[in-house]
Parts: C-alpha cells; structure tokens; sequence
C-alpha cells in the first residue's frame, strides 16, 4: 500500500466521521426535542358571566411552531385570580400545568381543558377586553388582550 493511498484513506475516513456527527446534530435539531418554542394565540375568548360578579371561563388556542412547552401559570391586572382547569366527562378539576406540543397546538375549550376567572376588578360587559398574561416554562410570558362575548358565543360563528 502506498503512503498517499494511506493517507487519502485516512483523510476519507475522518471525513465521514465528520459529516456522520454532523447529521446527527441537524438531525436531535429538527426533531423538536431542543428547539425553541415558537408560540402564538388564536381565537381568545370569554363568554359573558351568567350571573353579575360570577365566575367567568377563558378560552383559546397556543399554537406552537417549535419545540414543547407548558403553560405553568395565567394572571390578570384586571381578575383576582385565573386558573387552568381540565374537564372530563364527570368532573372538573384544577391542573398545575399544561402541555404544549411541539409543533401542535393547546386547545383551551369548552368541555376541555379552559382558564376560570374570578374576582373581576370591574363588572365585564360585552366588548370588554380582558387582559391574560400566560406564562410558559420555556417561552415565558405572552400577553392577549381577550374580548368578552355573548355567553352562547362559538368561534367560527
């Protein structure tokens, strides 16, 4: 074997180990596990309160366009306090946190997972804006202004 056929087969060699290594880290990358989340809000709303004073529910989508996150916490200047709740068939029960996929969405909804609203600071009326400031493990917080509507309200509608 000659010395430049050695050494072109070594330079091959530590070539492939190089572009193998390297396509293992684009390839961890796209798989969602390490990116960055890449959230945003659609169709935010809240149905009017039944009764004056009462308790309200919050609802929207996060979608998310990178990698998975958690809703961890919801306040308001404008309520005493907001929680995540998830419903099933019989019950309602309060969550810590939320799941949010990546690359997939988290539907707030009626009959699912939703925000309760309680101890408003002003009697909402319809066309009111709430503010929610939604904190994320990852993304940290974003803020959506949420208008009231009619309590029979449907997006899409």
């Amino acid at each position: 074997m000659s010395r430049g056929f050695r050494r072109s087969a070594l330079i091959g060699a530590g070539l492939a180990t190089v572009l193998a290594a390297g396509t293992a880290v684009v390839a961890c990358q796209s798989s969602g596990g390490s990116a960055a989340p890449k959230l945003s809000v659609a169709d935010p709303y809240i149905p009017l309160p039944a009764t004056p004073g009462g308790m309200g529910a919050g609802y929207l989508t996060v979608r998310n366009d990178g990698g998975a996150d958690q809703l961890v916490k919801v306040t308001s200047p404008g309520a005493g306090s907001v929680t995540m709740h998830r419903s099933t068939e019989q019950t309602m029960e309060e969550v810590g946190a939320l799941e949010v996929p990546a690359h997939g969405s988290l539907d707030l909804a009626r009959g699912g997972n939703h925000l309760m609203i309680m101890d408003w600071s002003k009697q909402p009326a319809l066309g009111d804006e709430l503010e929610l400031d939604l904190e994320f493990a990852k993304a940290g917080t974003v803020v959506v202004k949420v208008p009231v509507k009619p309590l029979t309200y449907r997006p899409g509608s």
